[in-house]
């Protein structure tokens, strides 16, 4: 595991090679390069992507993201997946995959 950015490494879009190169601290430098300063919700969410991908080997869809940010804050699945996009602006895979450590989801949309 690493925390310096500049010695792991990434694809042409940033995203890292081998996600359990992943830290914390990573995630600061990776949301810091997305222009995003990480708060509480933003670690709830990067905490399930990352432990769902260390039990399935994957990184999850975004509906069992926001299935599970809906859970957790007592809301509805639509409103969880507003949530995500409120606080990942520029999308599900472009910031939350990439910050969560993820390899970049081909097979998925931009979303």
């Amino acid at each position: 595991m690493c925390s310096d950015i500049s010695r792991v490494q990434r694809d042409e879009e940033g995203y890292l090679f081998e996600p359990d190169d992943w830290t914390p601290e990573l995630a600061h430098a990776l949301a810091r390069e997305e222009a995003l300063e990480l708060g509480e919700d933003h670690w709830t969410i990067l905490r399930f992507v990352r432990d769902y991908y260390a039990e399935h080997g994957i990184a999850p869809d975004i509906r069992h993201v926001a299935k599970y940010l809906a859970e957790q804050s007592g809301i509805d699945k639509k409103q969880g997946k507003a949530r995500i996009f409120q606080l990942f602006p520029y999308g599900y895979v472009k910031q939350t995959c990439k910050i969560a450590g993820m390899k970049r989801p081909r097979a998925w949309s931009t979303g």
